[in-house]
């Protein structure tokens, strides 16, 4: 028979439980759990002193890589307008995710900053797609292409870009939005110091194709960040296992817990970035403590693997039957089931 708890809802700062008529459903909501040290009102104000920056010196860069016949500094403009957006994006997700849950929302709009994310490093594959082909182009025709101008906007850029550099590295990088931003900035630099270096070689040596050759390895570093963007986020909306946990590690962790039959039906995955979150099955020994298993789980969670959002079931395991096959709630059961090394005898 599957044990029942009928005890009153107990609540303290770190952690709810909730107890119904199909065994014990054990809600732990860690007190720091969400938060890294940076607050929400920080990350907005540093990442409006990048967008400044970026801004600024992207209207400047348009003009002067208009006025010089430059696709190095036009190249690195739309990737700076790309930081940009990133930047704005990130600023309205933000706000989003702050709106607390409602309606048909139970998590409220947190994974709006995993959209921006996802919609940014596609737009970079796609522009990276359109530079590639015009840099290809003025490989096979290159034009004429003033060194000097190049050589001094990038230097400019350089600086502009190790300051927006500084000022996202403030906020919290913990937020896939915030990375993606600074990372794309950081980029941003690099591709300065690229673009630097072709107007160098125009001025020394009149090889034009360098200006082509630099927007290639702006291509490249776009297409990197775009990838990384995407494929973060994918595995966010997929319900992927965070990154650094091995979900059968994991189960086999749990199952090794004092007095755990079995654990199955385990799910772990991601709300929103570093947010991750837990749920499982866990069979007890007969006569043995739910709670106190359940609280050791949670505890075991909350240090070994930094998750304080789980969503426990904590039922008696019947004698001699195996709950994930004959338990009319595990009717469909997902995933491995695991089990301790060692049987546990029921208490006597």
């Amino acid at each position: 028979m599957t044990d029942h708890h009928h005890d009153e809802h107990r609540h303290h700062p770190a952690q709810v439980q909730e107890h119904g008529e199909h065994g014990e459903h054990g809600h732990g909501h860690g007190a720091d759990g969400h938060h890294h040290g940076v607050s929400r009102d920080a990350d907005r104000r540093w990442l409006t002193v990048a967008l400044g920056l970026i801004a600024a010196y992207m209207i400047g860069e348009v003009v002067v890589g208009l006025l010089a016949r430059s696709l190095a500094l036009l190249s690195d403009a739309a990737h700076m307008l790309t930081d940009a957006g990133a930047i704005v994006l990130a600023l309205i997700a933000m706000r989003l995710a702050a709106r607390p849950p409602r309606g048909g929302y139970t998590f409220g709009l947190k994974r709006a900053e995993i959209l921006s994310a996802q919609a940014n490093g596609i737009t970079m594959l796609i522009l990276g797609a359109v530079l590639a082909v015009e840099a290809v182009r003025r490989l096979v025709e290159p034009p004429q292409v003033a060194g000097l101008p190049v050589l001094v906007t990038a230097v400019a850029g350089i600086g502009v870009n190790f300051a927006a550099v500084w000022a996202l590295s403030r906020a919290n990088r913990t937020s896939l939005n915030i990375e993606g931003a600074f990372q794309h900035i950081l980029n941003d630099l690099f591709a300065f110091v690229a673009t630097a270096a072709a107007g160098l070689v125009m001025i020394l040596t009149g090889f034009t194709r360098a200006d082509a050759i630099a927007t290639l390895l702006v291509v490249a570093l776009m297409v990197r960040a775009g990838l990384r963007l995407v494929r973060a986020s994918g595995r966010i909306f997929l319900e992927a296992a965070p990154s650094g946990i091995d979900p059968p590690a994991l189960g086999a962790r749990l199952a090794g817990v004092r007095d755990v039959v079995e654990v199955h039906d385990l799910h772990v995955w991601q709300i929103t970035s570093g947010e991750p979150a837990l749920s499982a099955h866990v069979l007890v020994a007969e006569g043995r403590d739910c709670h106190a298993v359940r609280a050791a789980i949670e505890g075991l969670l909350r240090l070994e693997y930094r998750i304080t959002h789980s969503t426990l079931q904590v039922d008696h395991a019947g004698a001699g039957r195996m709950a994930s096959r004959e338990d009319p709630h595990c009717a469909d059961s997902h995933g491995e089931s695991y089990r301790p090394a060692e049987p546990v005898t029921p208490a006597q």
